[in-house]
């Protein structure tokens, strides 16, 4: 059940009715059966890797707690909530790798939500070994914490002691909280329902057949895709967040206006947060962070962006992937006294439009670079996109023309997914300082009024007809 479905829709109202209408103490309870209902709907078989793995580290946490201070016990505790999720992740491609297709009987498929589940439950045995968390000793609010349902397929992923905390806690109906989701969410079906779908066949158009279209076009595929998959990812997070104050939980923002930034840094700063902090405090400060040497350092953010990139996959485009954006940081951190002093000479200060414009631009083309092997179904496959686009490659009307052409679009798509981006673009350089529902909230009320109805009809007129695409990161 896709949050874009209409069936979700009446779910969640559903589930809200009746949250807000029952005795504060068995709020927890609606959240978790509604959880557990919506998870079932992928059928029996998930749900019971979804069990076991809350069964697996709510034990765990209370092993750590009589061994707190040892590492082993951490790391075994640990290894036993990662076991699911290594299997299903590695079982398909050691099964491929080693098993004729001629004579292959079966494959598994991958639960939805495990990478993001998993994670959930390996930093709450992370907070409770290093005391900062309590171990939870009730069971049904540490199953809600790992499967609250607006979280639990795609994220964000959410600190035990923030979630936890407010599970255990009443709470009051906050009207302007609930404004806050209901504008957010909103926010977030234009992103995935009007941006995200509207460039979707285009993308597979140049993409999935790139020896059918001119170069130009694979490029421009590419460049679509790094926008397709931003406004489909950080749409549902929204929608996400947004269910979630809606019943009454605060949670931080998962994307801010990752396209504006102007360093690899800063982007991962600003792009899926959740995942950045997760792989910050649970891989790179525990290898040594940067409270080492600077070759230690470098090294440091190789593997914890190799851990980010076998994250998501296990096939070698993105190990490669990964250890492109930990390159990338690695080469930011060594040049820093070189890019000071070319900056001194260009006599250009840093900090002007001109060279923020140039860093987001160089930024923005790095960022790119990484996203054609994330969306290369092989390593392979992502050399043979990069080896096309060179191919009658001209920015001339014309050839831009038949490019665009060739990936099905015509004046009147043009003109949509012009008016989507531009919305988009627009949006987040407003709101690239604060988020989107601190900045839409500093604003008066006649001009948050206009930008919903603006999303509204957006939605209503310009959004595919059909069923909504599968969200890309539902893979993961």
């Amino acid at each position: 059940m896709q949050f874009t479905s209409l069936a979700y829709l009446g779910f969640f109202a559903a589930v809200f009715a009746v949250h807000w209408a029952v005795p504060q103490k068995a709020r927890w309870a609606v959240c978790l059966a509604a959880s557990a209902g919506f998870y079932a709907l992928l059928g029996a078989p998930m749900l019971a890797v979804l069990a076991l793995c809350i069964a697996i580290s709510y034990l765990g946490g209370l092993w750590l707690q009589r061994r707190r201070g040892r590492r082993p016990a951490l790391a075994l505790a640990a290894a036993a909530a990662l076991a699911p999720l290594l299997f299903f992740k590695y079982f398909n491609t050691l099964l491929g790798a080693y098993v004729p297709e001629s004579v292959r009987a079966f494959s598994l498929l991958t639960p939805v939500g495990i990478s993001f589940f998993t994670f959930k439950a390996v930093a709450y045995l992370a907070e409770v070994y290093k005391g900062a968390l309590p171990p939870c000793r009730h069971f049904g609010r540490y199953a809600l914490y790992v499967s609250f349902f607006p979280e639990v397929s795609m994220g964000p992923i959410q600190r035990p002691g923030d979630l936890m905390a407010q599970i255990g806690t009443p709470r009051a109906f906050d009207a302007g909280r609930a404004v806050r989701g209901a504008q957010l969410m909103l926010w977030g079906y234009f992103e995935k329902l009007v941006v995200a779908d509207n460039l979707a066949p285009y993308v597979s158009a140049g993409l999935d057949a790139p020896d059918l279209v001119m170069g130009l076009s694979v490029f421009l595929a590419s460049v679509l895709y790094a926008v397709q998959l931003y406004a489909d990812f950080a749409g549902y997070s929204h929608i996400a967040i947004g269910c979630m104050q809606l019943l009454g939980f605060d949670v931080p923002e998962n994307f801010r206006a990752p396209y504006f930034s102007t360093s690899v840094k800063e982007f991962w700063n600003r792009w899926h947060i959740s995942l950045s902090s997760w792989l910050r405090d649970y891989v790179y400060i525990p290898l040594g962070g940067s409270r080492c040497s600077t070759a230690r350092c470098c090294v440091n953010l190789l593997i914890t962006f190799l851990v980010s990139g076998l994250w998501h996959g296990t096939g070698l485009q993105f190990a490669v992937w990964g250890l492109l954006h930990g390159a990338y940081l690695a080469v930011g951190r060594l040049t820093v006294p070189a890019r000071a002093r070319l900056w001194r000479a260009s006599h250009i200060p840093e900090q002007s439009a001109p060279a923020r414009g140039l860093k987001i631009l160089v930024t923005f083309v790095l960022v790119w670079f990484g996203w054609v092997f994330f969306r290369a179904p092989t390593l392979s496959g992502a050399l043979h996109l990069f080896a096309r686009m060179p191919d009658s490659f001209s920015l001339a009307p014309p050839a831009l023309k038949n490019a665009l052409a060739m990936l099905g679009f015509n004046s009147g798509m043009l003109i949509r997914v012009g008016f989507a981006c531009a919305l988009l673009c627009a949006v987040d350089f407003a709101a690239r300082r604060t988020g989107f529902s601190a900045w839409l909230a500093g604003r008066r009320k006649w001009f948050q009024a206009a930008l919903c109805y603006v999303l509204v009809l957006a939605i209503l007129f310009l959004a595919p007809i059909g069923a909504s695409p599968t969200p890309i990161y539902f893979q993961f």
